[in-house]
């Protein structure tokens, strides 16, 4: 590629970046609106069950449908699969932001999923082939850092919508920034084409569909469920395994795999894996917990806790940035492990968190967790994609961002499951204020349902030893769940010590993009 084209190239990312950055700017905008679709008078009256299914049938259907859209890139070429995905998220948002009633938008929440698993491998496929080699790294960062910007403006955003209209506008803001998305693709992404045109392996896909589906389903049951061991539980979870390991073993003698498993014997490529799975359960059981501190103990506001939490998406930015010279001087390994130590050490500071400490100590900490989390994300995307083919770029980063979602999925299951369940211990042990006799029939088991439900109830009866005696069995909660995601990122840590060590081209000798061969020793990555 000359140097004539390499504008051009840039001109591609830049587009690329702002249809990917659409997937993270509307996951943050709904939390800031979950509150309002409640409310019968501003929003749609969501029952509680109703808004964890507004959220969770977008992940449902994304996480569910990723190894096709990823299968779709590299069959018809991922200019055309991008192209379709931004078609059904902007239609699907159009449609959620009129929504008549919950089961309406949660329809339309999944058909949005469904969109966004059609543009996400699309996006990192465009970018690894058409980026010239000695530019690659510094683009995909650029590609990872899109996460961060959209949580970043996705609560301000949000917060500024609904401060001046209804509802529906969180939605409706998808549309234009799709049609210039659209239009951004048109003039400046090439047609680069299907790499294979091998008929496509139908019944892989549906497999594939079907097992995450019903393997993230599962775990939204398990996070939201009393009991592990319930029907509603364990048969979606054992049927979606069941469906995967039936995917992986056709997938072996398909002659048009719609996953190549051979990537797999790559160290590099399944440790990177086993890494990005292992860093986003962590950091999304985190944020899930954090949330919950910030306006639980602390006392903000949902505005004033989604503008502390920014920090994060800052230091995610400005991780992602960094990673690239970290890689260069230090190797992606070490990259990946220093980042994967700092993330840790922020979680293991909750341990001395209470409700007095300040808010600036949270933001600043938020800050350095995001920044080491941006330190990770770049290279192993990097190192996993040095390991697949060009014609199987879609394929592969399907593999990069299934691995965010389910862990992010697990992440959240896992932490819910762990305040759920001490405080609920907490709060048995614990002697209520008012006594059995002092409260109203059914308030005390209220009480023991969650630490908002008690501090509803305190606010209520005017009983304020009530709300404090919530918030103690919260941070105990919390810091078990801080141990749990301690524990999660410090296994992280030690398969990237392990398994980034090992480097090979990939299948066959294979290349990353068509350009020119790659190769590195212990986790080298070309950077810019």
């Amino acid at each position: 590629m000359t140097k004539a084209t390499q504008p051009r190239s840039w001109a591609v990312v830049l587009v690329v970046v702002c249809a990917q950055m659409l997937i993270w700017l509307d996951t943050s905008i709904l939390n800031v609106a979950v509150t309002t679709l409640a409310d019968p008078d501003r929003g749609l009256g969501a029952t509680p069950a109703e808004l964890e299914w507004v959220a969770s049938a977008y992940t449902l259907v994304f996480a569910g449908t990723l190894f096709a859209g990823g299968a779709l890139a590299d069959r018809f070429g991922p200019r055309t699969t991008l192209l379709a995905g931004l078609t059904l998220f902007g239609a699907a948002s159009g449609a959620g932001a009129f929504a008549g009633s919950p089961a309406w938008l949660i329809v339309a929440r999944g058909f949005m999923g469904a969109g966004s698993a059609l543009l996400m491998p699309a996006t990192l496929s465009i970018i690894v082939r058409s980026t010239p080699a000695e530019k690659r790294t510094r683009a995909i960062a650029i590609w990872s850092s899109s996460s961060g910007l959209g949580v970043a403006v996705g609560p301000v955003a949000g917060g500024a919508l609904l401060s001046h209209f209804w509802w529906g506008s969180v939605f409706l803001v998808n549309v234009p920034i799709v049609a210039l998305c659209l239009a951004g693709v048109v003039a400046v992404v090439p047609e680069l084409g299907g790499a294979r045109r091998q008929v496509l392996d139908l019944p892989g896909l549906a497999l594939s569909v079907l097992g995450l589906g019903g393997l993230v389903y599962g775990v939204i049951e398990l996070g939201n469920g009393e009991t592990w061991y319930g029907p509603h539980v364990l048969l979606p979870l054992l049927l979606g395994g069941a469906l995967l390991a039936a995917f992986v073993a056709g997938q072996r003698r398909s002659p048009a795999p719609s996953l190549d498993v051979r990537l797999f014997r790559q160290p590099g490529f399944t440790a990177g894996s086993v890494v990005l799975l292992l860093a986003f359960m962590a950091l999304a059981g985190h944020l899930f917990y954090a949330a919950f501190y910030l306006q639980g103990p602390c006392g903000l506001s949902p505005a004033r806790a989604g503008t502390v939490m920014i920090a994060a998406a800052v230091g995610i930015v400005l991780g992602s940035q960094a990673s690239p010279a970290m890689s260069r001087r230090l190797s992606a390994r070490w990259t990946v492990a220093a980042g994967i130590l700092i993330t840790a050490a922020t979680y293991l500071a909750y341990l001395w968190f209470d409700e007095q400490t300040p808010v600036p100590t949270i933001a600043a900490l938020l800050l350095v967790q995001g920044f080491g989390m941006g330190l990770i994300g770049t290279p192993v995307t990097a190192v996993m994609m040095s390991a697949v083919p060009p014609h199987l770029a879609g394929a592969g980063s399907a593999v990069n961002s299934v691995t965010r979602q389910v862990g992010g999925t697990l992440g959240v299951a896992m932490a819910g499951s762990v305040l759920s369940g001490v405080y609920r211990e907490r709060m048995a042990d614990a002697t209520l204020p008012g006594g059995p006799q002092g409260l109203p029939p059914g308030a005390e088991e209220q009480a023991r349902t969650s630490a908002e439900a008690a501090r509803s109830l305190a606010h209520s009866l005017r009983l304020p030893q009530l709300a404090e005696t919530a918030d103690r069995a919260f941070l105990d909660a919390m810091y078990a769940a801080t141990l749990w995601t301690a524990v999660l990122a410090l296994v992280g840590f030690a398969v990237s010590v392990v398994g980034l060590r090992f480097r090979e081209a990939g299948p066959q000798n294979t290349q990353v993009g068509p350009e020119e061969p790659r190769e590195a020793r212990d986790g080298q990555v070309e950077t810019a």
